[in-house]
């Protein structure tokens, strides 16, 4: 029998609902020499780079794909492509050429393609392509490959994409790259969407992606790497709705558990000036001697760039402070005076000590109840003149502050007091930023000020009609503005229908938003939602306890949500290294021992390197728009103490599949659901006959089997364990 190995080619696809992404990449099956021993997934070719266009013209996706693969073996490899068609695609506009030449297939239903995919299973004893079962296949014929040469691959393919609940789904199965033998030189996606109805929200949960509108027709996505092996799937969604605010819901639950929902809300790009919130800005500047040089300079360039855009109804006012106090104006001015407040600002010097207090209490008592105060506060250091201790000032200021008021903390450099501009963010509705070294300061507070520049829904509420909806995060519903978006997750009880209503001010009058006919789903629904939630909440308890203290209840959920959810945070060590994770008296020891950890760095100072690494962390994960990879979190992770961890790979340890995760364990991949303590495993022998019966009845099977020869997952309440055949 000859030698069979496979490389994965390329990815191409594209989702046909929202509750079932469908998918396609090719497969190239190669037949080497008889004296070349089996060579294992991704071990074979090297991936040079992989270019996407996607073009979206209301709902009618084309897929135009572009890659070159090269051959770095002594020997030619040919064989046979295979490429598991999305389901949808229109096979009659499916274009593929091979270094210039056209290459004509056959198409196989889906019975005989997991004939050939069970058949390669079987005699390669490799399950990785079981993910495949269940998809209609492309066949053809491969040129071949000389030693040493490259081969150009180029697909194009149409499909519809289905609209559900005002949503437009598209997924690029991007995964399967990791199996390249070397990291992809760059890996760059583009998808143009047009449509005759306005875009509201455009939402990746996969990626953290490049958005740009230029109008409510239309909008830019752009995804770019650089070295590296994709390990997930390129996917977003894209509401249209001619409302003036769209709002849209999706929602996942387990039977027997509670639900999770992500709300998406977005206004119009394009909005008339009336539409806009005149608002009240205040620009509370360091300009203590600490700020001297390069950092003031930068902090001049973004109060400019502010001044700059302010709209016609806005007002303003630059309070400068070190041991004294310097303002622009007595009180607010009108934006027709802005030309002054910049040459205010260009004339401001570095000198003196940091008053904090003073600074904060001048800007909020300039506060008009009657219009919404943003108050941008931008720092390099410690209080050192006047009122030092943190929880008095952030007393005074919480008694000084109108309810209106908004402040955005702005920290450059490391001695910051952490718990100070997190908890002033926290209590007035903003957030906090924290500019690292080699960061720019006029950068960080100019992307940020385009985002909020045209307010158009102040003092936002949302009302969930006849659902029971909780654990919201963030926790206090930010303001919507002009081309940009809201997104919340939370908790539901029971799932159903519901009239959610939005609600706010606009200029004073306040204003609501019906959107009848939101499905709460009670079983299955968008996977990726519990992860996100988890994640936001994790950086939400972790910022508690560090400006409040321990709290048992608040560790024990750090723990939990960590274990379920693969979620990498300073003090979830155990899911790498530690064997305990899957029983019940394993976990309390081990919330025993974060415990332990949480105390000792709470005791340590709010400042100085690590404490606003933590902060930045934190602050990260709490207001993460996706549901970050644990290879993401390892790279955002902090220091504990000081100490540097050693590097973790941890692709090779975690594996989050839909919302599964799975750590590798004495050669096993498990299911983080399953508890060692309560469970019994029923054992299905590796490539058995029941093992195949398992997937083709049940393919979400397939994904999870094709982690390896030995998998322990809980599906549908009952623990299977792969064992050796």
């Amino acid at each position: 029998m000859r030698i069979y190995y496979i490389l994965v080619l390329m990815l191409i696809a594209a989702s046909s609902g929202l509750s079932s992404p469908a998918g396609a990449d090719g497969i190239i099956i190669v037949d080497p020499p008889p004296d070349v021993p089996i060579v294992k997934l991704g071990e074979a070719l090297a991936i040079k780079y992989h270019h996407v266009d996607v073009e979206i013209e209301d709902q009618v996706a084309t897929t135009k794909v572009d890659q070159v693969f090269v051959n770095d073996n002594p020997w030619t490899a040919e064989g046979t492509y295979i490429f598991p068609l999305p389901e949808g695609a229109a096979v009659s506009d499916f274009v593929m050429w091979v270094d210039g030449e056209p290459v004509r297939g056959e198409i196989l239903e889906a019975d005989a393609a997991r004939a050939i995919y069970i058949d390669i299973v079987r005699r390669m004893r490799d399950p990785a392509l079981l993910e495949y079962v269940g998809r209609r296949t492309l066949k053809a014929s491969v040129f071949p490959i000389p030693p040493g040469g490259e081969r150009r691959i180029e697909l194009e393919y149409s499909q519809v994409l289905p609209m559900e609940n005002g949503l437009v789904h598209y997924v690029y199965p991007l995964s399967t790259e990791k199996h390249s033998s070397k990291p992809l030189e760059e890996v760059v996606i583009t998808a143009d969407v047009e449509s005759t109805v306005p875009i509201k929200a455009v939402y990746s949960p996969s990626h953290q992606v490049f958005v740009e509108r230029k109008d409510d027709l239309h909008a830019l996505l752009g995804l770019e790497e650089y070295d590296v092996l994709p390990d997930k799937d390129f996917e977003f969604y894209y509401s249209v709705s001619s409302e003036d605010v769209g709002l849209n819901l999706l929602s996942y639950k387990e039977p027997g558990e509670d639900g999770f929902f992500l709300l998406l809300a977005a206004p119009k790009v394009e909005v008339e000036s009336e539409e806009v919130v005149a608002k009240d800005l205040i620009l509370v500047l360091d300009v203590s001697g600490s700020m001297e040089g390069e950092k003031l300079d930068q902090a001049k360039g973004a109060a400019l760039y502010v001044l700059d855009h302010l709209n016609r109804e806005d007002r303003f006012n630059v309070v400068a402070f070190s041991t004294g106090l310097r303002t622009f104006g007595s009180g607010i001015e009108p934006a027709s005076k802005r030309n002054d407040g910049a040459e205010f600002v260009k004339g401001l010097e570095a000198m003196g000590g940091t008053d904090i207090n003073r600074a904060l209490l001048e800007a909020v008592e300039m506060a008009d109840l009657n219009r919404t105060t943003t108050v941008i506060f931008l720092t390099d250091g410690l209080a050192t003149v006047g009122v030092e201790n943190t929880e008095t000032i952030l007393k005074n200021v919480e008694d000084a502050a109108p309810g209106n008021v908004r402040i955005f903390s702005f920290g450059t450099g490391d001695d910051l007091d952490t718990d100070l501009l997190d908890q002033l963010s926290l209590d007035h509705g903003g957030a906090s930023t924290y500019v690292r070294p080699g960061q720019r300061i006029d950068e960080a507070v100019s992307a940020f000020y385009a985002k909020i520049s045209n307010p158009v829904l102040s003092n936002v509420k949302v009302d969930f009609g006849g659902i029971k909806a909780d654990q919201i995060y963030p926790d206090r519903t930010p303001d919507l503005f002009a081309g940009s978006q809201l997104v919340l997750v939370g908790r539901y009880r029971d799932g159903g229908e519901a009239e959610i209503t939005l609600l706010g001010t606009v200029n004073d009058r306040k204003m609501s938003f019906v959107y009848p006919g939101n499905n709460f789903t009670k079983s299955g629904g968008a996977e990726f939602i519990p992860r996100l939630w988890a994640t936001r909440a994790i950086g939400s308890y972790l910022t508690e306890i560090r400006l409040h203290g321990e709290d048992s209840e608040l560790i024990d959920a750090i723990v939990t949500l960590s274990i379920r959810n693969g979620i990498i945070t300073p003090y979830t060590s155990f899911l790498i290294e530690e064997d305990n994770i899957f029983t019940e008296s394993g976990r309390e020891a081990i919330f025993r021992d974060v415990q332990e950890e949480m105390a000792v760095e709470a005791s340590r100072p709010s400042f100085g390197s690590s404490a606003v690494k933590m902060a930045a962390f934190e602050g990260q994960i709490a207001a993460a728009a996706v549901p970050m990879p644990a290879s993401m979190m390892m790279m955002l992770l902090p220091s504990r103490g000081g100490a540097e961890a050693e590097p973790v790979n941890v692709s090779e340890v975690i594996k989050q599949l839909g919302s599964k995760t799975f750590v590798f364990r004495n050669d096993t991949w498990i299911d983080t659901a399953f508890d060692r303590s309560e469970m019994e495993t029923m054992e299905v022998e590796f490539l058995s006959d029941g093992y195949f019966d398992l997937v083709t009845a049940n393919p979400v099977m397939g994904d999870y089997f094709a982690l390896g020869e030995r998998v322990i997952v809980v599906y549908d309440g009952v623990a299977y364990e792969v064992v050796e055949g």
